[in-house]
């Protein structure tokens, strides 16, 4: 019968014997684990907030914009088109059983200025439904309403960032502002939403009556963006195909030719981003793994060296009636000793590096168990896979050559 507590005795005290050579050895598997527990934290964290991001726009947000279309031979790109009216708008909102809220969208990038204060901003004319859409309240004042987008009033709310830029902490609410020298009085300021996770700020812009911006600040009669909101999550693909059919109608599409729009939802955003942030977690411990496998072979060589050097020790054992899987259980242990070691100090140093990172760069890092659990469980693996050799090797020593070895 395999006597274990003798045979984990026997390990530690022939690892504490080189104590330095032991602690050289588990540190690829410390810097191994510790890579991969701070680079899938920061995967998983990074994942999580680009998630956070795009539920704050509305997970049940479809955007409908210009698409492409081939006339007289040339191709226009995205946006090159000019066939989308309010009318389609309207006919979205009566049409499609599906979608609660829509707003007509146009925009463009102007100066604010307030007094001898000025910012360069987004000025976005949407419509009353707007804010129900994007699931973003006011925090001063209120939103415009249908007079004013009907009578084209000279209204504006403004987003946090834009306010603190003019207006600091005072309130706004009341103040009139210039936008292109046209002024517009201030009625309300979006509560905090925070950045949107692809370069932009969502809390820097404007927001007027969609046919102000259209009329007074560009000039056109048709529409840059139409925003919709599904009645629910699981109704976003049903939105989806009731606006095709019904645009597709209404700009007299033949069967089998190109839409003349594209109709973007937050769900293919959110499978965007997860599929990328996928591949670059996977690609990021990939890279961290690498260390492990050198750990591996750190320890596999140290002890075939052990091996070496007991030679003498192993023959004794043999001869008084140690059995082959004794001698083999016995360099087992020891591997698996210096890989679990290194795996725990690893994971220690991982899980201190991921909140290290977040205290200091300000990056989110998110520590799974599962992912500690996991790599510990590989660094076992790893101290079975590459002792197992060296301990075969110990284990086949013929005795008497063993004891013969000096």
């Amino acid at each position: 019968m395999i006597n274990v507590p003798m045979l984990l005795t026997i390990g530690l005290q022939a690892l504490t014997r080189n104590r330095m050579r032991a602690a050289l050895t588990v540190l690829g598997i410390v810097i191994g684990v510790a890579a991969v527990i701070a680079t899938l934290a920061i995967g998983q964290g990074a994942r999580a907030a680009v998630q956070a991001q795009i539920r704050s726009l509305g997970a049940n947000v479809l955007t409908v914009i210009p698409g492409t279309v081939t006339a007289g031979g040339v191709r226009m790109g995205m946006g090159g088109i000019t066939t989308m009216t309010p009318e389609d708008a309207d006919a979205i909102r009566k049409e499609c059983p599906s979608v609660v809220a829509v707003s007509p969208s146009v925009r463009r990038g102007a100066q604010v200025v307030f007094g001898n204060q000025n910012w360069g901003t987004t000025i976005q004319g949407v419509g009353p439904d707007y804010l129900d859409i994007r699931q973003w309240p006011v925090d001063d004042g209120a939103m415009f309403t249908d007079s004013d987008v009907r009578g084209s009033a000279k209204v504006c709310v403004l987003g946090s960032k834009v306010r603190d830029q003019l207006f600091g902490s005072a309130s706004p609410v009341g103040s009139m502002v210039r936008i292109k020298d046209i002024p517009f009085r201030v009625i309300g300021v979006l509560s905090y939403k925070g950045g949107q996770g692809f370069g932009g700020d969502q809390d820097d812009v404007v927001l007027a009556p969609w046919t102000t911006i259209q009329h007074k600040l560009l000039g056109i009669t048709y529409l840059q963006s139409i925003n919709v909101s599904a009645a629910t999550e699981s109704q976003v693909n049903t939105a989806v195909s009731q606006i095709t059919d019904l645009m597709r109608q209404r700009h007299h599409i033949r069967p089998g030719a190109d839409d003349d729009f594209i109709i973007f939802t937050q769900l293919d955003i959110a499978s965007t981003a997860e599929s990328t942030s996928k591949v670059m977690t996977t690609l990021l411990a990939s890279i961290a793994a690498v260390s492990l496998l050198v750990g591996g072979i750190g320890i596999m060589n140290i002890m075939l060296v052990s091996v070496t050097e007991r030679t003498r020790e192993i023959g004794i054992r043999r001869a008084i009636g140690a059995r082959r899987i004794d001698i083999l259980l016995q360099f087992l242990v020891e591997s698996v000793f210096l890989s679990l070691a290194g795996g725990a100090i690893g994971a220690a140093i991982g899980i201190g590096a991921a909140q290290t990172i977040t205290n200091i760069a300000h990056w989110p890092t998110q520590v799974q168990p599962q992912v500690v659990m996991l790599a510990l469980a590989f660094a076992s693996m790893v101290g079975i896979f590459f002792g197992f050799y060296p301990a075969k090797r110990a284990a086949d020593l013929d005795v008497i050559e063993s004891l013969r070895y000096e």
